[in-house]
């Protein structure tokens, strides 16, 4: 394949991969596979800061592999497994930072997705074959040829054999019987925001993935409770490729310019707002707001550090528009806090968390369901986003102890409200337009507080102020526009359909 220019330390980084692969038995060079073979599982890094060009490198090797024959691993579909076949899958941890990825044309699933693999129908089984190239064109009762022809035209634009039946007019219920634990290894893994892994999950990626390449940003923000450490940082030196240039979108990235400025260590808190400032006064990209725009809030949730600020907000956003005290409006953001569910209740719990809706997931409260205490949803990043689940919606408020539940099922998801979020719970994700809120990232400057020896508020400005794609608002005073529309739910989508992308602050060449 072509690939894109690459800097110094961009290609020795593709032929360090290519060598590992190599070993594996996939020659990208000559487009060549080999069956897998029994040995030594490997484990590569790919390490650099936001715009040094770890996407760019994840999508072209993607691509790569793909060329060269290896199979797509998506969690949708597997195909008939052969003992030659060779596979990949790209994961993420959150359904958001998966969706971001597959908006600038990556095909990425969620870590826990691909722990289940779904039970087909074995009728519409002939067609996931057929898409993925291992079976013949079928003829499907009650489905014409030109509804195949738009499932084939589908799936070799996204590559999602879901995506591809909701285009012949099938839902995911019709063809979709159940979910199973996965019980085969795999092949190779790429996992992008492995700064986001706690110890379990990479050992559990380990077991699973014989060849495994993570893509991570040593500057974010470790998991919660591994002391500031994350799981590439215990690798041999000669198993992390890091990548130091950075790579500006054209025209620089004045968002990129106050990330990277972050690693002065003589930069004070004041120092930085100075240069926010001055990004503002220069490039419309930066904004130095002295209020919170509620409009944004609904969709992208304002960015914090403390949790006592996280409640004002939200408080302030549901008073805003005039939200009851009982009940959620249409078009209100929720954050999943996990689910609720008894182990007789297993297949439900799989079939939820496979359809997106894990702990952290960002939601859209579209309206009651049909039965007392289930909600209909909108799961921000999943790829078939519209479900109906018994909900435990808790509305924290400033002054109370306990959160107020308007309504709840008596097991189900439970449910925050996600107009603000923690800067921790936002890593991996990424709005065209992000609020972070300054008189927090002063709070944590003031403290004094260190995490593996960068100062705390560092590392909180580098993770809130790289989750915004075209436009950063610096907030620096505790008050709230009022709304210029009332919240709706009409820009919400039936499908996750992916679109035609900018450059973003991630992206790096």
């Amino acid at each position: 394949m072509s690939l894109p220019a690459l800097s110094p330390d961009q290609a020795e980084a593709w032929d360090s991969l290519s060598a590992v692969l190599e070993g594996a038995g996939v020659d990208l060079t000559a487009e060549e596979i080999l069956p897998p073979q029994p040995g030594k599982a490997r484990v590569m890094a790919v390490i650099g800061k936001a715009g040094s060009g770890k996407t760019m490198i994840l999508a072209a090797l993607t691509k790569a592999l793909r060329e060269a024959g290896v199979e797509l691993i998506s969690g949708d579909y597997e195909g008939r497994r052969r003992k030659d076949r060779r596979t990949v899958a790209v994961l993420a941890p959150t359904n958001k930072a998966a969706f971001v990825l597959r908006m600038r044309g990556v095909p990425a699933t969620t870590i826990h997705r691909i722990l289940y693999t779904p039970v087909y129908d074995p009728e519409y089984e002939k067609i996931a074959d057929w898409l993925a190239g291992t079976g013949d064109r079928p003829a499907i009762e009650g489905l014409t040829d030109a509804a195949l022809d738009r499932a084939k035209a589908f799936y070799d634009q996204h590559a999602s054999i879901p995506g591809a039946l909701a285009a012949a007019g099938l839902r995911g219920s019709d063809f979709i019987q159940g979910w199973k634990r996965r019980e085969d290894g795999l092949d190779i893994g790429l996992i992008d925001e492995s700064s986001m892994l706690d110890r379990k999950q990479f050992e559990d990626l380990r077991e699973i993935f014989p060849v495994l390449v993570l893509f991570g940003d040593p500057a974010q923000l470790a998991p919660v409770g591994q002391s500031g450490e994350m799981v590439f940082d215990d690798l041999a030196e000669g198993q992390k490729l890091v990548l130091n240039r950075i790579h500006r979108q054209a025209g620089d990235s004045p968002i990129l310019d106050l990330a990277h400025a972050l690693g002065d260590e003589s930069l004070d808190f004041a120092g930085f707002e100075r240069m926010v400032r001055e990004a503002a006064a220069a490039d419309p990209r930066v904004i130095w707001a002295e209020r919170v725009e509620s409009d944004l809030m609904a969709r992208s949730p304002v960015l914090v550090w403390r949790n006592a600020t996280r409640i004002r907000l939200i408080a302030a956003f549901r008073a805003a528009h005039g939200a009851p005290g009982d009940a959620l409006l249409p078009g209100e953001p929720l954050i999943c806090d996990g689910l609720e569910l008894p182990l007789k209740h297993r297949k439900k719990r799989i079939d939820l968390e496979a359809r997106g809706l894990i702990k952290g997931a960002q939601v859209v409260y579209l309206g009651p369901g049909k039965k007392p205490g289930f909600s209909r949803l909108h799961v921000l990043g999943a790829e078939e986003p519209r479900l109906s689940a018994a909900s435990i919606v808790k509305i924290e408020s400033p002054d109370e102890e306990e959160p107020f539940i308007p309504f709840a099922a008596g097991m189900g998801a439970s449910f925050l409200h996600g107009a603000a979020v923690t800067i921790h719970k936002a890593q991996g994700s990424q709005w065209p337009e992000v609020q972070v809120f300054a008189p927090d990232i002063s709070a944590a400057a003031w403290s004094g507080r260190s995490e593996a020896g960068i100062p705390l508020w560092k590392r909180l400005t580098y993770v809130a102020i790289t989750r915004a794609q075209e436009r950063l608002y610096w907030v620096t005073r505790a008050r709230l526009a009022r709304p210029g529309a009332a919240l709706s739910v009409a820009d919400l989508s039936a499908r996750s359909a992916p679109l035609e992308l900018k450059p973003t602050v991630e992206d790096g060449g």
